[in-house]
Parts: structure tokens; C-alpha cells; sequence
């Protein structure tokens, strides 16, 4: 029988961290997998490890021990520059601060990712309008990021994430400093990313957003409980 292939598989997973003589395990020896076109939550409270479990899982985040597998790729034993160029091609990050550049126009950050790939301006602009349009901010592309709302903000923020159509979205939080009607338009609008064909992975202390989600793996004190 041929073994069943995931788009994400985490054995024996370690995360250390080393202050003077004060040693953190912040991921403690996790075992779980992640499929193709997946939606899953990582639930837990705050400094529970899911957050520095997602930065690992973004490939950005060198784990102290174990391995992550993206499509059977061991993502690092990579070196820095190839990693580099994997989180270019596959992952859209959503940050929990945006991190939006504030004297650039929303259609002006969203294409950022796009610079390093070479298209043609007019093929980026026109790849920008069409994620601004998805996220419903047309009408707002050329204003600046402290002309928005917290809401748009973060639609800016998705937009950015998925203009090089990565299968794998990552988001940090996403709904943490939003109410919850906003909260829950951003969750709407990652779940149809999702039944685009996107697999995406959402870091949340809110129980209310696992509703959005496939399932839910559980973090808590550095370890996962699926």
C-alpha cells in the first residue's frame, strides 16, 4: 500500500531559546500533518508556542531539532538563499501588525512580493488590481495605509499575501485587533481563498474563529494536540 503523501508533515519538532541561564522550550518534540487545500486553526493562548510554530512553518525560523516537510521538501536542510527563494514561490505571509509600508499606496504595497519576479510592470499592476479588487478595495487602491480602517488594513495585508497565488497562506493573528464583525469578514474571505485551492493556516486565541476552519490543532506549553 503506497504510503499517503501530506502537503505539510512536522516530526519531533524543538524550538529552544537561550537567555543567559534561562532556557525556553517554546516547541517541545511535535508530531502533525497539514493537507493540500487544508484550512487549519492553530488554537492557544498567548505564549503557548503557536506563534514561533508558525514562523518555523514559513520556513522562517530555524527549529532547534525535527523536520518540516513542505511537498516531501526538507525545508531546512535548505540553505539560506534557497529558503529564500521557497517562501518567495510558496507562502503568502499575513502578519498580525500588517507591517504595511506607510508612504506607499495600498496598489503599491500589495505588489512588493512582486518585485523580486521579474514580470513586467503592466503584468504586476494588473495582478495587484485583481487581489485589490478580491479584497473589495478598488476604490481605495492609490490612498495611503493610515487612510484605512484596521479592517482594510488587513485586507491590504491578504492582498499582499496572495498576489504571487502561493498555495500555502500564513497568518499570525489576523483578527486580533479587530472587532468582530470586521474579524469575521476576514475569516469569510480567507475561507473563500480557501475553497479556491489555497491551504491556509490561521495562529488564534479567539475559539469564535474555529468555526471557519476544516480543524483545529491545539498548542499549549509547546506542545500540539491534534
Amino acid at each position: 500500500m503506497a504510503e499517503v503523501k501530506h502537503l505539510i508533515e512536522v516530526r519531533g519538532l524543538k524550538k529552544t531559546y537561550q537567555s543567559g541561564y534561562i532556557r525556553v522550550e517554546a516547541v517541545r518534540n511535535m508530531d502533525f500533518f497539514i493537507d493540500d487545500a487544508e484550512f487549519v486553526t492553530l488554537m492557544g493562548r498567548s505564549g503557548s508556542g503557536k506563534s514561533t510554530l508558525l514562523s518555523i512553518l514559513g520556513a522562517l525560523n530555524h527549529p532547534t531539532g525535527g523536520k518540516v516537510m513542505v511537498d516531501s521538501l526538507d525545508i531546512y536542510a535548505l540553505t539560506s538563499e534557497q529558503r529564500a527563494d521557497f517562501r518567495s514561490e510558496y507562502i503568502g505571509f499575513i502578519f498580525q501588525s500588517f507591517q504595511l509600508i506607510p508612504y506607499l499606496t495600498v496598489l503599491e504595497n500589495v505588489k512588493l512580493p512582486m518585485a523580486v519576479t521579474g514580470r513586467k510592470k503592466k503584468i504586476q499592476d494588473r495582478m495587484a488590481e485583481e487581489v485589490i479588487e478580491r479584497v473589495g478595495l478598488t476604490a481605495k487602491s492609490l490612498r495611503l495605509p493610515d487612510q484605512l480602517s484596521g479592517g482594510e488594513q488587513e485586507r491590504v495585508a491578504i492582498a499582499r499575501a496572495i498576489v504571487n497565488k502561493p498555495p500555502l497562506i500564513l497568518a499570525d493573528e489576523p483578527t486580533g485587533n479587530l472587532d468582530s464583525k470586521t474579524a469575521g469578514d476576514i475569516m469569510g474571505l480567507l475561507k473563500s481563498l480557501n475553497s479556491d485551492g489555497h491551504t491556509v493556516i490561521v495562529v488564534t486565541h479567539n475559539p469564535d474563529m474555529e468555526s471557519y476552519a476544516g480543524r483545529t490543532i491545539r498548542v499549549r506549553d509547546g506542545e500540539c494536540f491534534v
